[in-house]
């Protein structure tokens, strides 16, 4: 079970991927049931898991593509203010991860959104 998460995450998929993928054309519900370890375990035992979290990543990929868009539209009021509480979460969800020792205490998030004011 283990060879076949590490074989999925050599091919370039996330954790969230490889649950998917392993419900629906494996039929494994839960790793952790059979494992005892989660697929995120798994993955950091065989030294692939990622430097930042899945979900602040993809936290970080939305605000980059905000950014990309107010760059283009300067005056989209809506995008700014959703922004703006997008970097608030990102915040929040770094020093919780700082807290538990995922990230390293130096790691630091530098917020955009005061150039589009």
């Amino acid at each position: 079970m283990e060879a076949l998460v590490v074989k999925l995450a050599k091919e370039g998929n996330t954790a969230s991927m490889i649950g998917q993928i392993l419900r629906d054309q494996y039929g494994i519900p839960l790793v952790k049931s059979i494992t005892g370890k989660s697929i995120t375990q798994i993955l950091k035992d065989a030294g692939l898991a990622p430097k930042i979290p899945e979900d602040l990543s993809a936290l970080l990929q939305k605000a980059k593509d905000m950014v990309r868009h107010l760059e283009k539209n300067r005056s989209d009021r809506r995008n700014i203010h959703n922004l703006q509480l997008l970097e608030s979460r990102i915040h929040r969800l770094s020093e919780y991860y700082k807290r538990k020792g995922v990230l390293p205490p130096t790691w630091k998030y530098k917020p955009v959104v005061g150039s589009f004011m």
